[in-house]
């Protein structure tokens, strides 16, 4: 068998010049993070060994270290033939101290905690399980990964620009001297790499290499000269931006800070003051000379157009800018369905990670499927499938944990109660005792309240929606009365009569179960009760009694009588769940009943899909708060507003939404084939009342992910603009199959920016796509 060939080593003065070539890499990359001389940075750069743990059985010891790059982490493995791993700090959601996850729980002991820790990815990749040697070396690795993913997500464009003063001979060619690191006048692949970094240029390695061969005329595996002008030229031009800045830019072929109001108040439809140009140039001109006179150079303009105020989403609307003291009925409500589970509900896992995921993106309301379990402990999966099981204890310190990281207004707690009384009392004292003062376990104020407090009342607060075993007035009653003291599921709470559904309710009849005293007392506002009829529930249901809605039955209330509809949510709270037939957790759409005015439309969070892009859009804003107030005219119980017909009212706002598609940047690969180039199209998409529901496209752009360019203008008319939601849709068109997803962004119609404006692009999973944009110009006028 022949011998495996081992690399041929350096000699000592290569290994000198390597290891100078590399801390000079390493300090051009700490000084762009803000970290130089740091030393949580670098400890990571020296690295250390750590216990990888993927289950009881399986733990074992991998070196890990930050790369020079000092954004990509390399993992050592001991297998002979098993190529190193490596991971980038952008795939990084949060490392998490102590032992937080499933994983970690399942497979140590309890007196490892304080050296234990997990990275947690975006996206459905697997958390990475570790321990140190020490609690304190484990701290020393949280806090470092920590730091420096904030220093990466937080490097500004005003940061990275105030990093370095351009001075004479004009800033691109500082930059070019900076990153030009032997001084040799020619720029090899690693060195354009810093050059794109000291521009503030994030591009995509692929496109990056693209050009760079482009450019390398003379196939050297070097730029020089002409080279690197046209490598910039080819990385910068933007045709449109040459057209729009030429248009203003009237002294001496720059833009003054007169024609930059001219531009903001003419194109832009900003309100805006010399003051308001004289700091925008003094923030984004990257020219020293240009800045010195007060003009705004094309570089300049193009930083601007992308800092996150020029983009299309209003940023007063990224705020809190709501009113938050309505009652909660009030409010459009961010919720999850089967929140436990990772996947699918007839295989997939159950994991306390999926309740934070779903919490760190905003949502109000998870359910908790909850079964006896064995050890008196119950526990909480889909029953009668294959998930896997969690602890219910486990769910709530999650839920504790995680709650209010992205918003602090309330947290419904949705119990789906299958236990024992033995086990439902276990329930109670593990919410008690975790979620402590809390737990909303009483009215607010004295005596019987007469309808819901505010989101803002509730900051902070748990409530529990589930059955009670009498009415709430009961309690406040000398000796309170006992009622139906049998338990429910939401299937039946929805009162449905399919065929299909019989023998599940004949057996869960057979099984009804008492319920506990304990945890029927910690329901307040959120009762369960079954649904008879808009009529009956007006004359006989109180305030704080709400029902459950299956998705079909749901849907055909909003269609056949969406105003009886919209008038019960204004009292009553409503709670919309998938059919059970989604075995693949897939989604509904929550658009239609919106419009009728319910708040709890619950989705499977974990699933990627064109639901969840608009329900994400529709909690984008308001600070993220997850709570969004209702138009007026579906909070006054005497409304006339039906979203199917549309009677004339105060939502009737028509308006002409005008939408010009100009171009797209560095659109993402949607497969791994290195000779795959995207051929994009874009849609755009409105959802809102049915008169309001449309899509228009443009044509496809052949082999052009860089920058491909349309121009081609789309007009839709939108007649209740406060339900309204617009999606931008990338696709990579394939005329032999279904076309793929590249990238979206959805937004409320009323958060629209007018003006030339740069959307931002997400993936699958709700993540941005860093390099990737969208370039288009929006108007929107009253319909005449």
């Amino acid at each position: 068998m022949a011998c495996l060939q081992r690399q041929s080593e350096l000699s000592p003065s290569e290994e000198r010049q390597r290891y100078a070539r590399s801390q000079k890499v390493i300090r051009t990359n700490a000084k762009i993070l803000g970290m130089e001389g740091d030393m949580d940075l670098q400890f990571l750069l020296q690295g250390g060994d750590l216990l990888k743990v993927r289950s009881s059985k399986w733990k074992k010891t991998r070196y890990f270290k930050l790369q020079e790059d000092c954004k990509t982490m390399w993992q050592e493995s001991k297998k002979f033939f098993k190529s190193n791993q490596t991971f980038s700090l952008d795939d990084i959601s949060a490392v998490r101290m102590g032992r937080q996850s499933d994983g970690l729980r399942k497979s140590t002991d309890e007196q490892v905690e304080g050296r234990c820790f997990s990275v947690i990815f975006k996206g459905r990749r697997k958390n990475l399980d570790l321990i140190a040697s020490s609690d304190e070396e484990a701290k020393q690795w949280v806090n470092s990964l920590q730091k420096l993913v904030s220093n990466m997500n937080n490097l500004s464009l005003q940061h990275r620009t105030e990093q370095y003063p351009y001075n004479g001979g004009g800033w691109i060619f500082s930059c070019l001297r900076k990153a030009d690191r032997n001084k040799d006048n020619k720029m090899s692949h690693s060195e354009i790499k810093d050059f794109l970094h000291l521009i503030n240029m994030d591009v995509d390695d692929l496109y990056a290499e693209m050009l760079f061969e482009d450019c390398d005329k003379s196939k050297s595996g070097y730029l020089s000269g002409e080279e690197i002008e046209h490598f910039y030229d080819l990385l910068t031009h933007r045709e449109e931006i040459d057209v729009i800045y030429g248009e203003y830019a009237k002294t001496t072929g720059f833009m003054s800070p007169e024609n930059l109001v001219d531009f903001l108040m003419k194109e832009q439809r900003e309100k805006a003051s010399l003051a308001d140009a004289h700091k925008i140039i003094e923030q984004f001109e990257p020219d020293g000379n240009a800045k010195a006179k007060k003009l705004l150079s094309k570089d300049g303009f193009i930083m601007y157009m992308h800092k996150p105020e020029a983009m299309i989403l209003n940023t007063d609307h990224k705020e809190l800018y709501q009113d938050m003291s309505q009652p909660l009925n009030h409010y459009f409500i961010s919720s999850s369905h089967n929140t436990y589970l990772m996947e699918d509900q007839l295989k997939g896992p159950s994991s306390t990670e999926a309740y934070v995921r779903a919490l760190l993106k905003g949502c109000r309301c998870v359910e908790l499927d909850c079964w006896d379990g064995s050890d008196d402990e119950p526990v909480i999966y889909h029953g009668y499938t294959l998930t896997s099981k969690i602890l219910f204890k486990d769910a709530i310190e999650a839920i504790k944990e995680y709650a209010f990281k992205t918003s602090d207004y309330p947290v419904i707690l949705s119990l789906e109660n299958h236990c024992s009384v033995e086990q439902q009392e276990v329930m109670a004292r593990h919410m008690s005792s975790i979620l402590g003062s809390a737990l909303i376990t009483s009215p607010l104020g004295d005596g019987m309240p007469t309808n819901f407090p505010s989101p803002e009342e509730l900051k902070g607060k748990f409530l529990i929606k589930a059955k009670r075993l009498n009415k709430l007035e009961a309690s406040f009653a000398s000796e309170a009365a006992e009622a139906d003291d049998e338990d429910v599921t939401e299937e039946e709470e929805s009162n449905e009569e399919d065929e299909d559904e019989e023998m599940e309710k004949e057996e869960s009849k057979k099984k009804k179960q008492k319920m506990a005293k304990e945890l029927s007392n910690m329901v307040i506002y959120c009762k369960s009760v079954h649904f008879h009829g808009f009529e009956e529930a007006r004359k006989n249901q109180s305030f704080y009694e709400m029902s459950s809605f299956k998705e079909g039955k749901a849907m055909k209330l909003a269609e056949e009588s969406a105003n009886a509809y919209v008038r019960h949510n204004v009292e009553k709270l409503s709670r919309i769940y998938p059919a059970g037939i989604r075995t693949d957790s897939s989604n509904y759409s929550p658009v239609p009943l919106w419009n009728a005015g319910c708040q709890i439309v619950a989705l499977n969070f974990q699933t990627n899909c064109s639901d969840m892009d608009v329900n994400q859009g529709r909690f984008l804003v308001n600070g993220k708060s997850g709570y969004i107030l209702k138009p007026a005219y579906m909070r006054d119980v005497d409304t006339e507003f039906d979203p199917i017909t549309l009677t004339r009212g105060d939502w009737l706002k028509h308006k002409t939404l005008h939408v010009m598609i100009i171009s797209a940047q560095q659109l993402p690969k949607v497969n791994s084939k290195k000779s795959s180039i995207v051929d994009p199209l874009v849609k755009v998409q409105v959802f809102g009342v049915p008169a309001d529901v449309d899509e228009k496209k443009t044509s496809a752009i052949e082999n052009n992910g860089f920058n491909p360019s349309w121009n081609e203008n789309f007009q839709f008319d939108v007649y209740v603009p406060d339900l309204a939601m617009v999606r931008f849709l990338i696709e990579d068109h394939d005329s032999t199959s279904d076309n793929e997803f590249v990238g979206q962004y959805t937004l409320p119609f009323n958060s629209l920016k007018m003006g030339y404006r740069h959307v931002p692009l997400l993936n699958k999973n709700g993540d941005i796509l860093p390099s990737a944009g969208l370039f288009v110009h929006v108007m929107v006028l009253d319909a005449e």
